[in-house]
C-alpha cells in the first residue's frame, strides 16, 4: 500500500482519536461530545469551523495554497458519519464505552478519525487549488442526519462540485477498497399493517373473521413480490420483523399488527414494490372477511453512485493499493446509508474500505 511519509508520521495520533472517540460514544442528535472534540481539532490545525448544521454537525473548510490571483472555484466535500448504537459493548480493552447501552459497533468513530486524519495532513500540505469541505455527519444510523444537514443549507452554505463518503466494510479485505458504479446500497422503507377482523370465541371460529389467520395469508403473499412480480436480477427484500395479536388462548382476537421493513436497489423498483405491497395486503385481508389499514413510512433512499466519480475513485485506489484489490464489480448491500440523500443532490461515490474476514472483520 502507498502511504505517504506525512500520513504515516500521524498514524498513531489517529489511532489515539480513534480511540478516545470510541470511549465516549453518542447516540443520534445527541453528539455534543464528539462535536466538540472534532471542532477543536479542526481549529487547531487552522481550519474555519462551522457548527450546529443538521443540529449537532459539524464542517470544517480548509482553503489550497494557490494565490488569489489564480485561485480556484472548484470544491469538494469529504464526509464522515459520527453517531454511535444502543449497543451494550462486552469488550474489555482499556478504550471500551464508558457509557452503558452506547457503542461505536459501526465504526463510525474509524470513519471520524480518518477525516480528522486527511484534515490534518490536508491543512499542512495545502497541495491543492480549491476548497475542501470535511463534513462530519450526526444521526446516520435512523437518524436522517444527512437530510438534515442538507435542510439546514449544507450544499447552499458550502458549495461543492461533489461529495464523497467511505465506510469501513466487514467481510472485505483489509488493504481491499471496493467502488460501485451505480447503486452501492438499497432503499429501506418500514411498513406498519393493521388488520381488523370479528373476534369471538376460538371454540366458535365460524362466528368471526380471524385477523391471524388474515395476517398469516397476507405474510405469505406478499413474498410473491419477491418470487413473482419483481425481475429476478433487480434485488428486492421485504421481510416481516414482529407480529402482535391475541390475549388468551381460547379467544379469537379482533384485530393483529405486523411490521417489516422494504429494500430496492431501484427508485422505480421502490415505487412499484410499495403499490404492489398495498395492493396485496387490502385484496388479501378482503379475502379472509377482514380489512388492512397499511402504513409505509419512507426511510432512506438508494445509495448510487455516479458513474464519472466511481470511475476517478477506482484510478485513486488503484494508485494506493494493487489493482487486484480495487474492487469494483461487487454486488450492491442491501443494507442502507443516508448518504444517499446527499448523492441525490451532488455527484460522488460511497467508498468501502476492508475491514476485514471472520472474526477481524465482525458484523
Amino acid at each position: 500500500m502507498n502511504i505517504s511519509e506525512n500520513i504515516k508520521s500521524i498514524h498513531k495520533e489517529v489511532i489515539s482519536w480513534r480511540h478516545e472517540l470510541h470511549a465516549n460514544p453518542e447516540l443520534c442528535y445527541e453528539e455534543n461530545w464528539t462535536s466538540e472534540f472534532i471542532s477543536e481539532k479542526l481549529k487547531s490545525f487552522g481550519m474555519e469551523v462551522c457548527n450546529g448544521i443538521g443540529k449537532t454537525g459539524v464542517i470544517g473548510v480548509l482553503q489550497g495554497s494557490a494565490s488569489q490571483i489564480n485561485k480556484s472555484n472548484r470544491s469538494i466535500g469529504l464526509r464522515a458519519d459520527m453517531d454511535a448504537l444502543p449497543i451494550e459493548e462486552e469488550n474489555d480493552f482499556d478504550y471500551k464505552s464508558k457509557f452503558l447501552g452506547k457503542m461505536h459497533a459501526c465504526g463510525h468513530d474509524g470513519h471520524v478519525a480518518m477525516l480528522l486524519g486527511a484534515a490534518k495532513i490536508l491543512s499542512k500540505e495545502k497541495k491543492f487549488n480549491g476548497t475542501v469541505y470535511f463534513i462530519f455527519q450526526p444521526a446516520e444510523e435512523g437518524g436522517g442526519g444527512g437530510l438534515k444537514m442538507i435542510n439546514d443549507g449544507l450544499f447552499e452554505n458550502f458549495p461543492m462540485e461533489s461529495v464523497w463518503g467511505l465506510h469501513n466494510w466487514p467481510g472485505l479485505d483489509v488493504g481491499e477498497i471496493a467502488v460501485h458504479k451505480g447503486s452501492v446500497m438499497a432503499s429501506f422503507d418500514q411498513f406498519r399493517v393493521l388488520i381488523n377482523g370479528i373476534g369471538g370465541h376460538a371454540a366458535s371460529p365460524h362466528l368471526t373473521s380471524d385477523p391471524i389467520l388474515a395476517a398469516s395469508g397476507m405474510i405469505q403473499s406478499i413474498q410473491q413480490i419477491v418470487s413473482r412480480k419483481q425481475n429476478p436480477l433487480d434485488p428486492v427484500v421485504v421481510s416481516v420483523t414482529k407480529i402482535e395479536s391475541g390475549t388468551a388462548f381460547n379467544i379469537i382476537p379482533q384485530d393483529a399488527n405486523f411490521i417489516g421493513t422494504i429494500r430496492t436497489l431501484s427508485p422505480i423498483t421502490r415505487s412499484l414494490v410499495k403499490e404492489q405491497f398495498i395492493d396485496i395486503c387490502n385484496s388479501t385481508a378482503n379475502a379472509y372477511g377482514c380489512t388492512a389499514k397499511v402504513e409505509i413510512n419512507e426511510g432512506y433512499p438508494v445509495t448510487i453512485n455516479t458513474l464519472a466519480e466511481s470511475y476517478v475513485a477506482i484510478e485513486v485506489a488503484k494508485k494506493l493499493v494493487k489493482t487486484k484489490c480495487v474492487k469494483d464489480n461487487l454486488a450492491p448491500s442491501m443494507g442502507a446509508e443516508d448518504f444517499a440523500y446527499m448523492l441525490e443532490k451532488k455527484p460522488g461515490a460511497y467508498i468501502w474500505l476492508g475491514a476485514g474476514k471472520e472474526k477481524s472483520g465482525c458484523m
